[in-house]
This record gives C-alpha cells, sequence and structure tokens, in this order.
C-alpha cells in the first residue's frame, strides 16, 4: 500500500499521528502526509473542516510538549535535540541567535524550516516567554503550515493521483524507512533507558544535610558545592548555591582537569542542577567518579535547596553568557 492509499485507508488518524510525532521531535514526511490528506479531502474520502482544525491541535500539543519541557528542563532538552551534533552547545546557540535574530514570530515559519521546527519550541520555553504568547504564535504558524501544505494537495490532487500511482513502489521504499526511523528512535529511548543503570550508585543527600556540614564543618574534608547547570548561566538575575563554584558540563573533560589540580583530594565535592529527577547533576557526578573523585548530588538540585530556605547568591555578571530575552 503506497503512501496515498495508506493516508486515504487510515483517515485522520494517519495525519495527526504523522503531524503530532514530528512535532515531537522525531522525523516524519509532514508536508507529504499534509498533501495527500488534502488530495483525500478533494475526492471525499476525507473532509476539510475536519482535517485541518485536527491538524493544527496535533502540531500544537506536540509544540506545546517541548515548549514545556524546555521551561522544566532548560537547556538539558535542547542538548538532547542536539545531542547528534559534534557540538551540542553551539548547535543550540546557533538555533538560538537565529531565533533572537528573527525575534519570536519566527514561530509562524518555524515549521516550514527542518531543524528549527523541533527546537523552536524549547527554545521559546528555555527562554521564558509567556505561554499564552508561545500559544498564540504557534497556533497561528501551525494553521498557516497545516493550511499551506493541504490546498496544495486539494487543488493538485488530479496531478498527485497520477504521481502516486506511479511511485506505489517507492511510497513502501519510504514507509519502511519511516518504520525504521521509529525504531531507531525506540531503541536510543531503551538505550538510554539502560545506560542510565549505571547511575545506580551515585550517592545523593539532602539539602538539610549539605546545610549541616556547612554549619559544622571538618578541616580534614572541607566541602566544595559545583553548580552543573546546562542552562543556569545564561540569564541576568539568576541565583546559585551561596559560594558554589561553576562546572560547565558542555566542556567537562576540561573543567575536571582545572577541578583536579585546583582542589584537594580530600575535599567533598556536592553537586547540584535545576533539571527533572537531577539528570545533569547525575551525568556529572558519574563522570567524576569515573574519574576517581568522589562527589554526592544535591538531591532536588537548586529548585529543592531554595524551598529549603537555605543560601544562595546572584550569579556574578562577568560569569554569565548573555543572551537577548523575550519581553
Amino acid at each position: 500500500m503506497g503512501w496515498a492509499a495508506w493516508v486515504t485507508a487510515h483517515g485522520y488518524v494517519a495525519v495527526v499521528s504523522l503531524l503530532l510525532v514530528s512535532a515531537l521531535g522525531v522525523p516524519a514526511p509532514v508536508s507529504l502526509a499534509l498533501i495527500l490528506g488534502g488530495a483525500a479531502a478533494h475526492g471525499g474520502s476525507l473532509h476539510l473542516y475536519y482535517l485541518i482544525p485536527l491538524a493544527i491541535l496535533a502540531e500544537n500539543l506536540g509544540a506545546s510538549v517541548l515548549f514545556a519541557g524546555g521551561r522544566l528542563t532548560g537547556w538539558w532538552l535542547l542538548g538532547r535535540l542536539c545531542r547528534i551534533a559534534m557540538d551540542p552547545e553551539n548547535c543550540i546557540f546557533r538555533s538560538a541567535d537565529f531565533f533572537y535574530e528573527k525575534g519570536p514570530r519566527v514561530l509562524l515559519v518555524a515549521r516550514f524550516l527542518p531543524g528549527l521546527n523541533s527546537m523552536a519550541p524549547p527554545l521559546a520555553g528555555s527562554l521564558n516567554m509567556r505561554p499564552f504568547k508561545f500559544w498564540r504564535l504557534d497556533v497561528t504558524g501551525a494553521a498557516l503550515h497545516v493550511t499551506a501544505w493541504t490546498m496544495v494537495g486539494f487543488f493538485l490532487s488530479h496531478y498527485i493521483k497520477r504521481v502516486t500511482s506511479a511511485l506505489a513502489v517507492v511510497g513502501h521504499v519510504v514507509a519502511a524507512l519511516v518504520i525504521a526511523v521509529v525504531v531507531f528512535y525506540a531503541g536510543m529511548w531503551l538505550f538510554v533507558l539502560l545506560r542510565d543503570r549505571r547511575y545506580r550508585n551515585i550517592v545523593r543527600v539532602s539539602a538539610d544535610e549539605v546545610v549541616q556540614r556547612l554549619e559544622n564543618p571538618d578541616p580534614a574534608h572541607p566541602i566544595v558545592i559545583a553548580d552543573v547547570r546546562s542552562h543556569g548561566y545564561y540569564d541576568p538575575g539568576m541565583q546559585r548555591i551561596k559560594n558554589s563554584i561553576r562546572v560547565e558540563p558542555n566542556r567537562l573533560g576540561v573543567e575536571l582537569d582545572a577541578l583536579r589540580e585546583t582542589l584537594a583530594p580530600e575535599c567533598e565535592i556536592y553537586v547540584y542542577c535545576s533539571c527533572v529527577r537531577d539528570a545533569t547533576s547525575i551525568r556529572i557526578a558519574h563522570a567524576m567518579r569515573e574519574r576517581g573523585t568522589q562527589v554526592k548530588v544535591i538531591e532536588g538540585g537548586l529548585r529543592r535547596w531554595v524551598k529549603t530556605g537555605c543560601p544562595t547568591e546572584t550569579v556574578p555578571d562577568g560569569e554569565l553568557r548573555h543572551l537577548p530575552r523575550f519581553e
């Protein structure tokens, strides 16, 4: 069964499913799906007044998930989306630079630009765009994207039927490739889950325990608290644990070498971040243990520290990497 027959047979579910997984960052032939959906609507198999709203809803739902993920995890999620790049941080900042050069209205056309379509929503979230403003721009962008490609299929349906009939065999190949991509991503997630099992031995301590150690210092084992947030040093006014030092997670090897040279071996190192489930802290702690450094993770990171009422300080302006901010 070719793509056209598949879209016709599965109707709205086929189009909506492809749009949703694409909006969540998984490569999928969404333009083709919308064109074929428009052609099917011209033939009477689907109805535009159902197809277009459902497609817009699917795209906005996926983008909203990434937007929320950006607000919760900041640069961590962007790093995940950019992890296939040689330099994830540069990948993020190239996208961010383009995003800010064009302004928030880039959300109106982001879906037409490969790569930016999955980066724009978490970028908007991580840099604190107001949710309603994001939703308004994203829904408008989704409407433009869906309507444009659907209308192409609707008005050129006669030619599309000829082409899809001639390329039925190619459709089978494309379908197989899409399935392979989905299987690959599922395998990657399974690999990450299995890989993370090695983090089970990382020691976690509460904010109260760290404060008690600070209030009752042991001269033989001085405490060092390290801020390993992947995105905490980009926003003016950001807070950090008082007297903590910075360890940049995106160039960890160099940072750890510098730590070994400056810190005494008997130092007790506590790391913290602001990620969901302390993801960055645990990864950094594991890397430190692999290099022979004993380290513990402050459970709950900066959020738990602040909620507990423990002392913080503003990140010094000289240590910030400045980015433009949304108004």
